[in-house]
């Protein structure tokens, strides 16, 4: 296997030269990699990484240290996103976002008001509609949009990024008519007479996206500063970027070279680029500094639940003539998990329906048999409505569930009148895989979800939204405890990027990310852990991030 070592050539670190640092009466919490929680009032750091925590003897052990006051805030190691989308972020916070939208005609007002205040925009974009929060239920129409945006088009982005809502003009430029065929994968939503309504579901999508203006570095830079000011903000020094294309991957290089990426990133190269083969070929990208490590592949399963695009055995409770969408073809399966899993790259499957998980399962047996790979630690991505009798197998095929907490308090309002009572026993499944000894790494899938990993820490605890409903949790029984959420956020995720010794706690020899924050989130009610805030932010021993008062 090939290694790319981008190597920081002319470039000495302050933290190098610098003296230890030492920060002292601190409330400290982390795991070491047996996943014990060790408890710390000091911890000194140097060369980016740590030399030690323990109690008030450090100060004499290390009495060159730089010292700082703690003010008895509670350190944690920084948290990782083990599922997010970087430039999808930024985009979303450059962008009119309609999460807060309380109907479909609210989130057209809101898409004329940002049209107003950019006027030198070609195209309208959006984020975050959700036609289950509305009055009614239903999808949104072109017809709405017309009256408040008719002279650009306008895309709008699902809020799981699996459907997008348009204008006329969109249609128009697309050339989307009633003569169009669904492409494999896809759906172009269509009313009684067959006209397109203006919703696209899945790889109905890309019909209209090679029209969208194209990126250019400046939109990459516009993009992954805004995301990383707001993900360090969060307390986030890793994430997990699921699926870039090969201008992302040439330009993540660029920023670690200049020494300028935000946080640590570990992304997926999507197995959708022309340029797969070849990317492949390069072998694996490793910064030495640990900020950028690529060495996995995201294949696409099926869609989402909300949309009804995410693939089952058995139709949809709510719609019996649909069972879903499988985005990549089932044949062409075998053939992309060979070619991934034979270059020595980690395989990340997106699978939300029991059948995506099931095929996903059954191909990775079938190629592990064949070419090996078994050892690459292969995920699946979201592992969100499984058949019970396939979660044994994840444990047997040494599977990592990639999951998002926050996806299962979103999706409580609508996830039974999709698949039923009966296919919720396999759902959300996040105890059940820890009781098999399988690791789940937590993320949020950013911006489908808030970033913020307090917001996945308290919903994987209480299985609750942040208004403490439902009485005693959703599905309680799948209910973490904290320091499960906690090590899913941290040792389990760097575990599935093959980053347990380098990162994920604060033991000695591994880098010196960590945050300090307002309250203890293993001593507050757990229905409290949501509102804590991040104070500051440190990456390798240089911080990144403080809150204004």
């Amino acid at each position: 296997m090939k290694i790319i070592f981008i190597a920081c050539l002319l470039f000495i670190s302050s933290t190098v030269l610098a003296a230890p640092s030492h920060i002292g009466n601190v409330k400290g919490y982390t795991l070491n990699n047996a996943g014990e929680l060790i408890r710390f009032s000091n911890i000194v750091f140097d060369g980016g990484k740590v030399v030690a925590i323990g109690a008030q003897e450090l100060r004499q052990s290390y009495p060159n240290a730089t010292f700082i006051d703690g003010q008895n805030k509670v350190l944690l190691p920084g948290l990782i996103d083990a599922h997010g989308h970087v430039m999808g972020l930024g985009e979303t916070l450059l962008q009119v976002d309609l999460r807060e939208s309380q109907s479909a005609l609210d989130a057209a007002k809101m898409v004329q008001a940002y049209a107003n205040s950019q006027q030198g925009l070609a195209w309208i974009t959006g984020r975050g509609w959700n036609q289950v929060l509305w009055p009614g239920k239903a999808y949104p129409t072109a017809n709405l949009l017309d009256e408040y945006v008719n002279d650009k088009p306008v895309m709008l982005s699902r809020v799981d990024g699996h459907a997008s809502w348009v204008n006329s003009k969109a249609l128009e430029i697309a050339g989307i008519t009633r003569d169009t065929l669904d492409p494999p994968g896809g759906k172009i939503v269509r009313d009684k007479k067959g006209n397109p309504t203006g919703i696209l579901i899945d790889n109905a999508e890309s019909l209209l996206l090679k029209y969208l203006p194209k990126t250019s570095e400046a939109i990459l830079t516009a993009q992954l500063n805004a995301a990383g000011k707001h993900l360090l903000s969060e307390g986030i020094t890793s994430v997990h970027d699921a699926g870039i294309d090969v201008a992302v991957y040439d330009y993540y290089q660029k920023r670690v070279a200049e020494h300028s990426l935000p946080m640590r990133i570990y992304p997926m190269i999507a197995a959708t680029s022309a340029q797969l083969n070849q990317l492949l070929e390069k072998g694996h990208v490793q910064d030495q500094n640990d900020w950028l490590s690529v060495r996995s592949v995201k294949l696409y399963g099926d869609g989402a639940l909300g949309s009804r695009g995410a693939a089952l055995l058995q139709p949809y409770s709510d719609d019996p003539d649909n069972s879903g969408l499988l985005v990549t073809r089932e044949q062409d399966l075998k053939p992309l998990f060979d070619l991934v899993l034979g270059n020595g790259f980690q395989l990340n499957f997106h699978a939300i329906g029991d059948k995506a998980n099931r095929l996903a399962l059954d191909q990775f047996a079938d190629s592990f048999k064949r070419i090996g790979g078994k050892s690459l630690r292969n995920r699946v991505e979201h592992a969100q409505v499984i058949n019970v009798d396939d979660i044994p197998r994840f444990k047997t095929l040494n599977i990592i569930p990639a999951m998002q907490p926050t996806h299962a308090t979103s999706d409580m309002n609508m996830a039974e009148d999709r698949v039923g009572a009966d296919r919720l026993k396999g759902a959300y499944a996040w105890q059940a895989f820890l009781k098999q000894g399988s690791p789940v790494a937590f993320g949020s899938d950013f911006p489908v979800e808030l970033s913020n990993p307090f917001f996945g820490l308290h919903a994987a605890v209480t299985r609750q939204d942040r208004n403490n409903s439902p009485n005693k949790g959703w599905i309680p029984s799948e209910a973490v405890t904290v320091k499960q959420a906690f090590r899913g956020f941290t040792l389990d995720a760097a575990y599935a990027a093959h980053q347990e010794n380098i990162l994920g706690g604060l033991t000695e020899g591994k880098w010196a990310d960590f945050i300090l924050v307002d309250q203890d989130i293993f001593s507050i009610p757990a229905q409290n852990i949501w509102k804590t805030q991040v104070l500051e932010t440190w990456i390798a021993g240089e911080k990144r991030f403080t809150k204004t008062p």
